[in-house]
């Protein structure tokens, strides 16, 4: 059976104003116009649906049971389709995965998630590893929000800088390297550990020494960076590592931060989401959430290394 769906609208309209004249002026149409629909509405309902009782028109039982139901219907399209919806964050339920460098959940993860919880108790969190490659699950909408240190190669993504780390080495307490000047010989001279979930022993800090002439003896790749500071504590390697993100892992494992004895650009962080979620109140909502939970890192002052 095939419908027109305008005339949940004027029907609506009927039962709230009680008259043709008064859904037509409602509804910013002739009254002759909501004669006709009124007729469709009793074509298709086979009901009168209003009744004329002398001088004014009666609902009819079928009418008053439907009316209810009608304005729901209406108010629920009218949502669906405006192009402005009103958030209700107490009401929201709904799931999005956030995919972030490792470093940045460990370090925000707990106050992404605790923050996500007190404003919108019916929305969970799925925080899943960053891919050593390009974002196919931001166009795929696999996930919602994503950590990058590249602006996106997709025209479709999204992004938004949140800020820029500076490079730093870790070292346990007592390193070799502590005691004096860090000179980029003596930096190339020691044990180093890399970060690499494909197990890769060379990294861009590896390219910046050969043109200087040096090369450093990397002796071990640690899939993640909390493990690359655990090996810096435990295994008297030197983790080359962004500051800002690793300071917390740094402070409580007892790291000592060193300069790096020669220039490398920053590194920057960017939010990366897929152009579909443009106007998604509820992705704005998170994504704005998740700037200002990182945004943290580069606001904090910077916590006394050991």
């Amino acid at each position: 059976m095939q419908l027109d769906l305008n005339l949940l609208t004027a029907l609506d309209a009927l039962l709230e104003e009680g008259s043709v004249a008064g859904a037509a002026a409602r509804l910013h149409v002739t009254a002759p116009a909501m004669s006709r629909s009124l007729g469709r509405i009793r074509k298709a309902t086979g009901d009168q649906i209003l009744v004329r009782t002398g001088r004014h028109m009666t609902p009819t039982p079928r009418a008053m049971a439907m009316r209810t139901e009608v304005h729901t219907l209406v108010q629920q399209a009218q949502q669906l389709l405006s192009s402005r919806t009103e958030l209700d964050l107490a009401a929201l339920e709904r799931v999005f995965t956030v995919r972030w460098h490792d470093a940045l959940t460990t370090t925000c993860g707990t106050a992404l998630v605790a923050a996500v919880h007190r404003q919108a108790p019916g929305v969970k969190l799925r925080l899943t590893v960053e891919p050593g490659y390009d974002t196919p699950e931001l166009r795929r909408g696999e996930v919602d929000v994503a950590s990058s240190a590249e602006p996106p190669s997709q025209p479709d993504i999204r992004h938004r800088l949140i800020g820029q780390d500076r490079i730093i080495l870790a070292v346990r307490a007592g390193h070799p390297l502590t005691e004096g000047p860090v000179t980029v010989e003596r930096y190339a001279a020691a044990d180093h550990v890399t970060v690499s979930r494909r197990g890769s022993l060379s990294d861009r800090v590896d390219e910046v020494l050969a043109a200087l002439g040096h090369e450093r003896r990397v002796i071990v790749s640690a899939p993640a960076t909390d493990t690359a500071l655990q090996l810096a504590r435990d295994a008297d390697v030197v983790a080359t590592l962004p500051d800002a993100v690793t300071r917390s892992a740094r402070h409580h494992l007892g790291l000592t931060a060193l300069p790096l004895p020669f220039d490398l650009p920053p590194v920057p962080l960017h939010l990366l989401w897929h152009q579909r979620y443009d106007n998604d109140p509820a992705h704005t909502w998170l994504l704005n959430l998740a700037t200002r939970t990182l945004q943290t890192l580069f606001t904090t002052p910077h916590a006394p290394d050991q």
